[in-house]
């Protein structure tokens, strides 16, 4: 019994570790605007929506450290994030290479949300972005970074509702969200081919939120006075904290569901 007591303390410290090796690592690079920067936050730092969804992602089972990178930029559209302008891409592509290096053994993510300022009447680099042109643009970022990351995960959020007012240094207005509707089935559509393309890498993210923003626009968003009159646009710290928990859910979806 003794011996038997003896092997048993001697396999815990095994098991325990063997267990904990299960559990995915993951990098993550978050692609997106002045929602996923966490812009008007009073400390975007702890409290933009990557930051709430990666710690919400360490916290559910079988997911053991998430490491990420928020390359969320206030008014950046597809426009911006395409390689060839060499603006934004050149340094979400650094970011995962960075987080691939300290990381190795990591799968590789990337959540993204853009569509927001592609939709604006004008102001944004590109606006207005049709629904077509947003597919192609989407299409050529995601191609680029599958190249460089043939075994990246790619999560493609649905872009959040915002008042008909809104109106700051672009003109977004009813429409502008009429517009931004119209990228939803775009990304349905991207799914649909790289699930032919390269299955298993592409997936459709969230899209609750945007319904539940609208519903709840005037708790989880921020009232900002602009040229229409008072608009909603960018979440407060609660409303980042719920758009946290809906990438969170989607992402761990993907991660975790059956192929």
């Amino acid at each position: 019994m003794k011996k038997f007591l003896l092997m048993l303390c001697l396999c815990m410290p095994l098991c325990i570790q063997a267990q904990k090796s299960k559990k995915m690592e993951l990098n993550i690079v978050y692609i997106g605007n002045s929602i996923t920067q966490g812009v008007l936050l009073q400390n975007p730092q702890e409290e933009a929506p990557p930051v709430r969804t990666t710690l919400w992602l360490e916290a559910q089972e079988g997911i053991a450290e998430v490491h990420m990178s928020n390359q969320g930029v206030s008014g950046m559209t597809t426009v911006d994030f395409l390689p060839a302008h060499k603006t934004r891409f050149p340094k979400v592509k650094e970011a995962m290479e960075a987080l691939k290096s300290q990381n190795p053994k990591a799968k590789m993510l990337f959540s993204v949300m853009l569509g927001t300022n592609d939709s604006a009447n004008s102001g944004p680099n590109g606006s207005p972005v049709s629904a077509p042109q947003y597919y192609t643009n989407m299409k050529v970022i995601i191609d680029e970074l599958l190249e460089a990351f043939p075994d990246a995960i790619f999560v493609l959020h649905r872009p959040i509702w915002y008042s008909p007012t809104t109106y700051n240094g672009a003109q977004y207005l009813a429409s502008g969200l009429k517009r931004l509707e119209t990228y939803y089935p775009q990304l349905q559509e991207l799914v649909s081919y790289y699930a032919q393309k390269c299955p298993g890498q592409v997936h459709l993210g969230d899209t609750e939120a945007s319904a539940y923003f609208e519903a709840h626009y005037q708790t989880d968003l921020i009232p900002e006075e602009g040229r229409a009159g008072t608009f909603y646009l960018h979440p407060n710290k609660k409303g980042a904290e719920s758009l946290a928990e809906f990438w969170g859910k989607a992402i761990y979806k993907v991660l975790t569901e059956k192929k």
